[in-house]
């Protein structure tokens, strides 16, 4: 059963892996056969090993990276939030901000065993 305050949790530790460019906190965050759907339409990332390459690739290419986020609802082992996040592409300067929505459940240890984001994304040119 996931509560309020474990939820609460789990994404903060989420947001500080992503903020802290590092992927291994954020392949701790999910089960070693954890499924995570970054698009609804695409076919899931499997297992821990493929979020940490998933991490590691977009560390290699996001800078000053800005996490935040907010519980909506929770119900036994699943819960929903909105976050948003800012990051600088690297090289290349563009700001993009993301505004979306996670929907992340949990086995008993608090581990997250399946992860659906939908998001949306703006993108501002850096000034010349």
């Amino acid at each position: 059963m996931i509560d309020d305050e474990s939820f609460r949790s789990w994404l903060d530790a989420y947001g500080h892996a992503w903020e802290a460019q590092d992927p291994e906190a954020s392949a701790t965050l999910y089960r070693e056969d954890a499924l995570y759907f970054e698009t609804p339409f695409g076919e899931p990332m499997r297992g821990a090993d493929a979020i940490r390459d998933y991490s590691s690739e977009a560390a290699a290419t996001q800078a000053d990276v800005r996490f935040g986020s907010e519980v909506l609802a929770f119900s036994g082992d699943t819960g929903i939030a909105r976050w948003r996040a800012s990051f600088t592409r690297v090289p290349s300067g563009v700001r993009v901000e993301l505004d979306g929505i996670f929907l992340v459940t949990f086995d008993d240890a608090g581990r997250c065993r399946e992860f659906r984001e939908w998001w949306h994304r703006r993108e501002s040119r850096r000034e010349t």
